[in-house]
């Protein structure tokens, strides 16, 4: 990648879960991004690909509906190139990550939901609405941009092959736009076709039926969101083809690991990142990992951006204290 301070993320073996569940656990740190997020990579590729084929001029806005980490990355790289930004986040989205948002020059509005372009309330239709009816502006639209899994395929997928010297067996990550598992197992199984990828999703959400069964429920229900994975509609940038199967957590049990990980090893996960976490935990027997594995986990931001709704146990006096034993 042309920019130095996105992409070439480290890895490191963590040893409390790799001694947890008798296996080589392995995390992609993607919050040394220059947004502190693995979205600032399609962010950037969006960005480049839609002034190289002149659908912006300069000093145009780029518009975006985003949970927060995919908007920050466009607002800090559209800022660099002269542009401006203009993002939709649903009322879910954190204190922390508006705030951040702000401060890098977004302009902000929050909306009811993210449900997709059929609910006129949702992130995705008012972002392309105000991108039709204002000049001089473009809808990157990551849930259905090619350049979100192009991304993935380029830049992270190389990376973790390489940095793990071909050796991984297994890459868990959360699935929302689906753009990173999409992009990252295609290139992973053209290398080792036996490489498991799955995906981590909440419980209700809908990835996991169609990925299974190729249709979408016949009813569709709000689920517990867990910030930034998640859907109730198939995303365009989600390519099943790549997955071999999807695990759902719950919220409660996505935040009791996040506390019970901090807890055991100082480290502020995010909240996908702790689902991925609480994923290892609930289907340990499952998954049937054993020694001669490399597992690898990507956590796409870092867990300041959550304190609020992760880290704030004052806010949640009667949760349940989690056996950090599978």
């Amino acid at each position: 990648m042309t920019t130095t301070s996105i992409g070439n993320t480290p890895i490191r073996r963590c040893d409390f879960l790799s001694t947890l569940f008798n296996t080589n656990v392995f995390i992609k740190e993607e919050f040394h991004n220059l947004g502190m997020s693995a979205k600032d990579r399609p962010a950037y590729f969006m960005i480049q690909d839609a002034i190289k084929a002149g659908r912006i001029q300069p000093g145009g806005t780029f518009v975006e509906a985003s949970s927060g980490n995919t908007g920050l990355g466009i607002t800090i790289i559209a800022k660099q190139m002269g542009y401006q930004a203009k993002i939709f986040v649903s009322k879910s989205c954190s204190q922390e990550k508006i705030a951040i948002l702000t401060n890098a020059g977004a302009e902000i509005e929050i909306c009811d939901n993210s449900n997709g372009l059929h609910d006129f309330h949702s992130t995705q239709f008012r972002a392309q609405s105000f991108a039709a009816t204002h000049a001089n502006t473009y809808f990157t639209n990551q849930y259905y941009n090619t350049q979100n899994i192009r991304a993935h395929y380029k830049t992270t997928g190389p990376e973790i092959w390489e940095q793990t010297q071909g050796k991984i067996t297994h890459f868990l990550c959360g699935v929302g736009t689906g753009g990173t598992i999409s992009g990252v197992g295609r290139f992973l199984k053209e290398q080792q076709k036996n490489i498991c990828i799955w995906g981590i999703e909440p419980e209700g959400s809908i990835l996991r039926h169609f990925l299974l069964s190729g249709t979408v429920p016949n009813e569709i229900k709000p689920f517990d969101a867990i910030e930034g994975i998640g859907r109730n509609f198939i995303p365009g940038s989600f390519d099943p083809q790549q997955i071999d199967t999807i695990f759902q957590v719950g919220k409660a049990e996505t935040i009791a690991m996040a506390r019970a990980y901090r807890d055991e090893t100082g480290i502020l996960s995010g909240f996908s990142s702790a689902a991925v976490l609480a994923s290892l935990k609930r289907y340990n027997k499952e998954m049937q990992l054993n020694p001669s594995h490399t597992v690898l986990l990507f956590f796409p931001d870092h867990g300041s951006r959550y304190v609020s709704k992760l880290y704030a146990e004052t806010a949640d006096k009667q949760r349940e204290t989690v056996k950090t034993h599978p």
